[in-house]
């Protein structure tokens, strides 16, 4: 019987780095939401590739942080669970800047559970000067013996390949947990309404998606044809919000729903009849029942 190995690895690093990017970038598909934002990852999801006998799973986390609410802290206490199940971690960190003090925490988490890490240097499409890169990468080596250093764009596709083949080096003989042609473990309604909330981001004004929940309600194929029906429900924090996300004559949802729908219909490769909703829950972001019930758990 031929050998089988499996290697969980945890995705770590500063608020908007790129490492959901990174995470569909070594999946080949997108199973992570992406914007411009910081804290766009609110909790662990898991993208797993199968390479003939390895099967890697990857765990994207929440940018480490200052907690400001109980979601905030739900959020770091995902990133912290993460790195004490794994294999190894890939420190994802931008090409020019200081280290920031997240960074810092990290690595002491590594050197306390002695877990080999790997940094990947991100979006080097954007660099402008190299040895700003060496000199980051330098302070950063300084701090923590990593495994190796890889410059990267998950944007660009660039150097994918040369940070797969490092992280294979700490795979270890076992079977594979999910099925070879899986891609993520994420039920279809979550990441349904991870693309509404994706929309959201990219849509409107700085607070105002942050204090957003989106639930998918029912989701359901036509019998008679080729349509699945879906209804979901945004939250917000404000009755002021619920007017923003809405829009004069409802153009703001009806640009989210738009666009969200499309990517819908890509990802389930079927057409969709999306229908949206907009609700205040006020301040739901600091009240444990309310993160539960959205699914942050």
């Amino acid at each position: 019987m031929e050998k089988t190995y499996s290697e969980f690895v945890a995705i770590v690093g500063c608020p908007n780095v790129g490492k959901s990017s990174l995470l569909n970038a070594m999946v080949g598909e997108k199973v992570a939401i992406v914007s411009n934002r910081p804290q766009t990852t609110r909790t662990r999801i898991t993208g797993v590739l199968t390479q003939e006998e390895t099967q890697f799973v990857f765990i994207d986390t929440p940018g480490l942080h200052r907690p400001r609410t109980k979601l905030s802290e739900y959020m770091v206490k995902q990133v912290k669970d993460s790195v004490g199940d794994v294999d190894v971690a890939v420190l994802v960190t931008e090409p020019t800047g200081e280290v920031q003090q997240a960074e810092l925490d990290l690595m002491e988490s590594f050197r306390a559970r002695h877990l080999p890490a790997i940094l990947a240097v991100n979006k080097i499409d954007a660099l402008q000067k190299k040895p700003q890169m060496m000199e980051k990468i330098a302070a950063l080596s300084a701090l923590f013996p990593f495994e190796a250093v890889v410059p990267i764009s998950a944007l660009k596709q660039d150097g994918i390949d040369i940070l797969l083949s490092e992280i294979r080096k700490f795979a270890e003989e076992g079977p594979h947990y999910f099925p070879d042609d899986a891609m993520t473990d994420q039920p279809e309604r979550v990441i349904v309404a991870e693309i509404i909330r994706e929309k959201l981001l990219n849509n409107m004004r700085d607070e105002i998606p942050h204090g957003t929940a989106v639930i998918v309600e029912s989701m359901k194929e036509r019998e008679d044809k080729d349509i699945t029906d879906i209804q979901a429900v945004i939250y917000c924090e404000r009755d002021s919000h619920k007017g923003m996300i809405i829009g004069k004559g409802g153009a703001m949802l009806k640009k989210v729903a738009s666009q969200s729908r499309e990517e819908i219909e890509r990802f389930l490769d079927i057409r969709c009849n999306l229908q949206c909703w907009v609700k205040t829950k006020p301040d739901w972001r600091n009240k444990a029942g309310a993160i539960s019930n959205f699914g942050y758990k």
